[in-house]
């Protein structure tokens, strides 16, 4: 239970270095990527609206990395 929060949470820090490195979002990968950090991160994107994209992006997608580790580290342990 615990890698499968460990892979969202990859996923939602490789979006994240994506857009901090300035990767061209016209991209197929950059796409990709973001198809899928994007639903991982339900209801954190717009929780702290802040001007500044890159920062805005670091913070709610940072977040959603976290609270997966959190919740899949809590569900393993209520499993085992």
């Amino acid at each position: 239970m615990s890698g499968i929060g460990a892979l969202f949470a990859i996923i939602e820090v490789v979006y994240i270095l994506l857009i901090v490195l300035g990767a061209n979002t016209a991209n197929a990968f950059v796409r990709f990527m973001s198809s899928i950090a994007e639903p991982l991160a339900l209801f954190f994107p717009g929780l702290f609206p802040i001007e500044n994209y890159t920062a805005n992006v670091v913070v709610n997608y940072g977040l959603a990395a976290v609270f997966w580790l959190v919740v899949a580290g809590l569900l393993a342990r209520v499993l085992r």
